[in-house]
């Protein structure tokens, strides 16, 4: 039986359909997914995402997917947590998911893994347009 690998991480963005349309808001949903060696993808979190008061014109490509990585990435600690404590939860939650979904995985390797983030062509043209 062939074993299916995860061979990299996949942050996509999008504009947040939830927010308001305020044109002086920034809003953005992002969803981090495992892409396997068989071109398969597993949603790994789909309830992340941020916003700011900055304006579409002040927003570039790269702030977006640096945002990105980082709020799908682990979270900031709790008091009495350290960041490695969080990171270490973090990756065995997302091994867990995997898991859950027939792939095997361990954190390590997960978090060695390159992490591409992908804009969606609405989030696309509104940073392109403004």
């Amino acid at each position: 039986m062939r074993v299916t690998t995860v061979v990299h991480l996949e942050t996509a963005v999008d504009l947040d359909e939830r927010a308001d349309s305020d044109p002086r808001r920034v809003s953005v949903s992002a969803t981090l997914s495992a892409v396997l060696d068989n071109g398969r993808r597993i949603t790994l979190l789909d309830d992340r995402g941020w916003g700011s008061t900055g304006l579409w014109e002040t927003t570039a490509v790269g702030e977006i997917e640096d945002t990105a990585r980082t709020v799908v990435g682990p979270d900031e600690p709790a008091e009495g947590q350290t960041h490695e404590e969080v990171a270490a939860a973090h990756w065995t939650h997302l091994v867990a998911v995997l898991g859950e979904r027939g792939v095997a995985a361990d954190s390590d390797a997960l978090r060695r893994l390159p992490h591409a983030v992908v804009l969606s062509d609405r989030l696309r043209s509104r940073v392109a347009t403004a």
